[in-house]
């Protein structure tokens, strides 16, 4: 039970690839050449579809794989951990206002 990995490559395909062949072709270079390097650029376009196809199935599965880790943890995470939040302010706001507050004192008790 071998599996045929073999697939007749899409009409976009070859013609994309006859176009290149062309683009590139030899003032003495024949149709038989031509259709040859056609062929050629065929299979590399094909060779990079697919690679790119397994490259987009790998990142699926690491991303399923990700989500799924992460619903776990972040489940785990709620029991136990606890956020602290410690806000610090800047001195000088409180400064100028007590300055104020002393400054507005002085000028109602003179």
């Amino acid at each position: 039970m071998t599996k045929n990995s073999y697939q007749k490559p899409s009409q976009q395909t070859q013609e994309e690839a006859l176009k290149i062949a062309r683009g590139t072709q030899r003032p003495a270079q024949t149709k038989e050449q031509t259709r040859l390097i056609a062929q050629g650029v065929q299979k590399g376009i094909d060779l990079y579809k697919r690679q790119q196809k397994e490259k987009a199935r790998d990142l699926n599965r690491k991303l399923k794989k990700a989500s799924s880790q992460k619903g776990q943890s972040i489940e785990s995470d709620d029991h136990e951990m606890q956020q602290i939040i410690v806000y610090r302010q800047h001195w000088l706001p409180w400064l100028l206002l007590f300055l104020t507050w002393l400054g507005v004192g002085i000028y109602f008790l003179v």
